[in-house]
């Protein structure tokens, strides 16, 4: 449920503390009557509650980044359990979200930050990206225009924002990957948190990675396209060919080589053309015109 404020959200996240703890005595200026001016979010938690400490970090940060559209009210139920108790709140942490002066919405448990921002906007609206979000989307632009420097500047400064920004250390892994120093882009993805291995960003980076030290050593270029050339079953010719063209940023051609073999050998070498564009695929992101238009192709020769 959401509600319509004509504050302006800028002007609040000036005008008083994002963040704030309440009593039973302070809730109603805290909370019931601060919701008549914006949505105001109050967690229930207590010192003993694990899942309390898991959420705590991550629901002030969603709240900062929403920049003032909304409010965070802390309660301490061990010290003022009244009004939990007239809610029936019966596990915590227990979020409520009060819109004009009424409890509106409400979630149980720690979510993980992505809920926690889509609860946030169901209550106020869209917030739009956070100050590391925007930098991140700058930066990434900048990389696959070919500015490294200033890419990386963008980077830096989502990390000096958001200490923990997960993209924004993929992103700076890319930008060492895009400029050859492959060791310190491995030390770079070494600082995340095992949980990490799992985002799209990380994993392209890590797949970016393999695909240079794939190439390191290939051989001439043109010595390959000439043994292609003279062997239409020189697989091997190909495949390196493929991973040539991709680090030289001909994906199209790198693509056109793996097909190649496919359509002559489909399981050669346990289907290796076929993995290997899954790799280059995963390299350049779901959403690169190479990846979209190679997908395609793949999809129609595997099931003709």
């Amino acid at each position: 449920m959401s509600a319509v404020f004509p504050a302006d959200a800028a002007a609040l996240a000036g005008a008083d503390t994002l963040v704030v703890d309440t009593t039973t005595q302070t809730f109603a200026k805290d909370v019931l009557e601060e919701s008549r001016r914006r949505p105001v979010l109050v967690d229930f938690w207590a010192p003993w509650c694990g899942p309390c400490k898991t959420l705590g970090p991550v629901i002030e940060k969603a709240v900062r980044a929403a920049k003032g559209a909304v409010r965070l009210v802390k309660m301490n139920i061990d010290e003022h359990p009244a009004v939990a108790g007239q809610l029936g709140i019966q596990s915590i942490p227990a979020v409520i979200a009060f819109a004009n002066g009424q409890p509106v919405d409400g979630f149980v448990g720690a979510l993980p930050e992505s809920q926690v921002k889509a609860f946030i906007e169901r209550v106020t609206g869209p917030v739009g990206p956070s100050d590391a979000e925007a930098l991140v989307a700058e930066g990434e632009a900048l990389l696959e225009a070919g500015d490294t420097a200033g890419a990386g500047e963008r980077f830096a400064a989502a990390l000096k924002s958001e200490p923990e920004s997960v993209p924004a250390v993929a992103g700076l892994a890319g930008v060492l990957v895009a400029a050859g120093d492959i060791e310190r882009a491995k030390q770079t993805l070494d600082m995340l948190p095992a949980s990490a291995a799992g985002d799209p960003r990380v994993a392209a980076v890590r797949a970016q990675i393999e695909l240079r030290s794939q190439t390191a050593g290939l051989g001439d270029r043109a010595a390959l396209e000439a043994r292609a050339a003279a062997d239409p079953a020189d697989f091997q010719a190909r495949f390196d060919l493929a991973l040539i063209l991709n680090a030289a940023g001909d994906r199209e051609g790198a693509v056109d080589r793996l097909l190649e073999i496919l359509r002559k050998n489909r399981s050669w070498e346990e289907e290796k053309a076929r993995k290997q564009l899954l790799q280059f695929f995963e390299a350049w992101g779901p959403m690169d015109e190479a990846t979209l238009a190679g997908r395609r192709q793949l999809s129609s020769l595997l099931f003709a």
